[in-house]
């Protein structure tokens, strides 16, 4: 098991780095509605899993979802819990002022659960660490997926979503018909993202997927939607701020190119990728000589002999 660092891994092709900096660091108040839904559906696959993580880490939760933060509180009431990514310290600021009834996020801010940036947690020491819809921004995912590896403890697991490469097919083929860049970046297939995970460290990768169609009444709200989810991040994008008259275009394009159901209203679907995966025991291989660390030597012992 090797980490893999930002200098040896080559960004995602297409993604533009700097734009996907800028989204990230973007101040928002409210978690986007798609990603709280999206966030839902993965809360409902931790009723696969047996294991109850006595901690468990929640990254970039204010882009993840509050409410699907509180669903995998809510099932692990026990256990600690840390924010960290981007956002961390306005997300508990945002829970704080939620409260609903029957569950207290004072309660456990005020035992003191850790906020961290980007940079700082405790190495192997999470039960879960929960990544909802933030890899198909990440132009160095590799580099990400190794630290969330970190974080995690022997036998802990990553639960993770994103955008699967199916996703806004009805608007890329609009702008395609129009001449115009590409809305978007290609998303990663959930088969490369299963690969990904093996070569990062990961044992026992379980990938999934799920398409969700949404109905709009107008151009002006898909469009309005898509820009509080994320930003085009293609590195072909047009270059500089476009006018009034790009808007009107635009919107006189997907009226006209999108598909519509039987109601009339417009259709854009979206490819929401699902993972799973476990930190395994670190694997020695024993030569004549071999060096071990002690974090690893105490793995190994807390293991059952076969």
């Amino acid at each position: 098991m090797q980490a893999v660092t930002p200098g040896q891994e080559k960004p995602v092709p297409g993604l533009d780095p700097v734009a996907a900096r800028r989204w990230r660091e973007r101040r928002r108040s409210e978690s986007p509605w798609l990603h709280e839904e999206i966030g839902a559906r993965m809360a409902d696959r931790l009723g696969w899993i047996k294991q109850a993580p006595a901690q468990w880490l929640d990254w970039a939760p204010l882009n993840g979802g509050l409410q699907a933060h509180r669903l995998v509180a809510e099932r692990y009431p026990e256990a600690r819990v840390e924010l960290l990514g981007q956002g961390a310290a306005a997300a508990a600021d945002s829970l704080r002022r939620l409260s609903p009834r029957g569950w207290n996020p004072l309660k456990w801010l005020a035992s003191g659960p850790a906020l961290h940036d980007e940079s700082g947690a405790a190495a192997g020491t999470a039960g879960l660490l929960w990544a909802n819809m933030a890899l198909h921004q990440e132009p160095l995912p590799r580099a990400l997926l190794s630290r969330w590896l970190d974080l995690l403890a022997v036998n802990g697991f990553l639960m993770f979503s994103c955008l699967g490469p199916d996703s806004l097919r009805e608007l890329r083929a609009v702008y395609a018909a129009q001449g115009w860049p590409a809305p978007c970046h290609d998303f990663t297939d959930m088969h490369d993202w299963g690969d990904m995970l093996i070569e990062v460290g990961y044992a026992e990768p379980v990938m999934d997927m799920e398409r969700i169609t949404l109905a709009y009444p107008d151009a002006k709200r898909l469009l309005r939607d898509l820009r509080d989810w994320g930003r085009n991040l293609n590195q072909a994008r047009f270059a500089g701020l476009r006018g009034r008259g790009w808007a009107q275009a635009q919107e006189r394009a997907l009226e006209a190119g999108l598909p519509r159901n039987e109601q009339g209203q417009l259709l854009l679907s979206f490819e929401v990728n699902y993972g799973h995966a476990v930190k395994p025991a670190p694997r020695v291989r024993l030569e004549s000589t071999s060096q071990v660390s002690v974090d690893q030597m105490r793995a190994m012992l807390r293991q059952p002999r076969a």
